[in-house]
């Protein structure tokens, strides 16, 4: 049987005092709607190389919160499956967007950390039961307010 620790806080709290306020408060369940496809401004939240649940190939997650134009605050993920050569066009097209060009991916462990923070534009698509994220083109915004992103059509054809 497993046991818990409750750390330092052991003993110091009478929590027996909440009781009654706990069994009478409201739960209120939250269902969001899904994002609806489209175009939306996002900020990389979190990056992390992890493995597919499915297969175990090796993975790039990325966790990106929506700022703009709705859906503010809600995430999107996109997942690269590191498996296939055009996984791997995928992926190094997604860095790119991202502002980093790397020599080998054996790299990308060491360069994750400047993935944070970066602003994309991104096309949420559906078909199906799946979503797909593609980025377009990163974000930039000058001391002024505007935006100075790459277009499309600066970024190289694999």
């Amino acid at each position: 049987m497993e046991q818990y620790q409750y750390g330092s806080f052991e003993g110091e709290f009478d929590l027996a005092q909440f009781d009654e306020e706990f069994a009478s408060a409201q739960v209120e369940e939250k269902d969001f709607d899904a994002i609806p496809d489209g175009k939306y401004q996002v900020n990389v939240d979190k990056v992390e190389l992890t493995k597919s649940q499915t297969t175990g190939n090796p993975m790039l997650k990325w966790t990106l919160r929506i700022i703009a134009p709705t859906s503010k605050g809600r995430f999107l993920w996109r997942n690269n499956v590191i498996a296939s050569k055009e996984n791997i066009k995928w992926l190094k097209q997604d860095l790119f967007c991202c502002g980093l060009v790397l020599e080998k991916l054996s790299e990308l462990p060491h360069c994750l950390e400047r993935l944070l923070n970066v602003k994309l534009e991104v096309t949420k698509r559906t078909k199906g039961e799946n979503e797909n994220i593609y980025f377009n083109r990163r974000i930039q915004v000058e001391d002024d307010g505007f935006d100075s992103g790459f277009s499309q059509d600066q970024f190289p054809h694999f």
